[in-house]
């Protein structure tokens, strides 16, 4: 494991570019379903702008009926909100978005997990146990569903319609042009939230994707205009009001609720996107601290660099994901023409 992630560095730094393996194709719109809560209205408007702004298919349109706006399901109510997507799912469909702020979390797993790997009881007997890996973690596998019976998945909060419509313009940005972009790594004074920092791409310039590596010892990042990619952690990431996030970029903080979109003990990871992020994780029950339960830097940029899209690198980075839920736009990918 320590030579696969020394090897990984390599790959992040520049130092191996060229003997990388081939990429797998990236997930492309005709194999993405996006679902629709027909009983909220926001769910409904940014469906279709997602739809007509990513040119997905009318027939990868999935309707359901999801009253109230629980923040989490039961077992139970899941399975049956899963049957009626998938009843409804085309073959070539290889992930899938839904489209509202809740429901989140099905009893301890995401939601996004939970469809993507089936629901995980035993996590939840013990949520601050190790989790079940995932076959998709670093893989090149380029159509997971046909190869690996996972269906990705991603949620997009619809809150605040024109906060949405944001994120999805975001996205819709192809590397056609690669700006010149930061990725920022901070090693903060939370001790218990650093787990992952040993993980973070030593610092540097990969000149073929304009990119400068950027590790910190701090609390927050304050005045960055540059940002591709901001990884801490952190319960509560300060001044986010005075960065500016470029189309594409990746946010995400390790604390232990940052997937609970409505909670107010910790920062919810919806924070990220308000910011100007366009995609971000955070779990929705207390994981611990393993760093197997967050986005691996290292990964994660190799990932993107690589040409992957948002929903590719961040679940291709989380090794054991069951808690996890991941949000945003899935089809970003600012580094897409480097996709081999």
């Amino acid at each position: 494991m320590r030579n696969f992630f020394c090897f990984s560095l390599a790959l992040v730094a520049g130092i191996a570019y060229a003997d990388a393996p081939p990429a797998a194709p990236r997930l492309q719109p005709s194999q993405l379903a996006i679902v629709i809560n027909d009983a909220e209205p926001n769910s409904i408007e940014v469906g279709e702008y997602y739809r007509q702004a990513h040119t997905i298919p009318v027939a990868n349109v999935v309707h359901v009926n999801i009253p109230n706006r629980p923040r989490n399901l039961s077992v139970d109510q899941f399975a049956q909100l899963k049957e009626r997507i998938d009843a409804q799912l085309k073959p070539e469909i290889q992930a899938v978005l839904m489209v509202w702020s809740a429901p989140y979390a099905v009893e301890c797993n995401a939601i996004t997990s939970a469809f993507t790997l089936g629901y995980d009881g035993d996590q939840c007997a013990k949520t601050c146990g190790p989790g079940k890996p995932s076959a998709y973690f670093n893989s090149e596998v380029g159509q997971p569903y046909k190869q690996l019976g996972m269906r990705l998945s991603m949620l997009l909060p619809v809150d605040f319609v024109d906060e949405a419509k944001a994120v999805v313009d975001r996205g819709k940005v192809i590397g056609f042009s690669v700006p010149a972009a930061s990725a920022y790594y901070l090693t903060t004074s939370d001790a218990a939230r650093n787990s992952r920092a040993a993980f973070f791409p030593p610092a540097g310039v990969v000149l073929q994707r304009k990119l400068t590596i950027k590790n910190l010892k701090a609390d927050s990042l304050e005045g960055a205009k540059d940002i591709m990619v901001y990884q801490t952690g952190m319960a509560k990431v300060a001044k986010l009001e005075t960065l500016h996030f470029l189309p594409g970029a990746l946010a995400d903080h390790l604390t232990s609720y940052g997937g609970d979109l409505q909670g107010s003990s910790q920062m919810s990871s919806q924070r990220w996107l308000e910011a100007g992020a366009t995609a971000s994780y955070g779990t929705v029950s207390e994981p611990c601290n393993y760093w197997q339960k967050f986005p691996n830097p290292t990964v994660l940029l190799r990932r993107y660099l690589s040409g992957s899209t948002a929903l590719e690198a961040y679940w291709g980075s989380v090794l054991w994901p069951a808690q996890g839920l991941f949000i945003g736009d899935p089809l970003a990918a600012p580094y897409a023409r480097f996709r081999r």
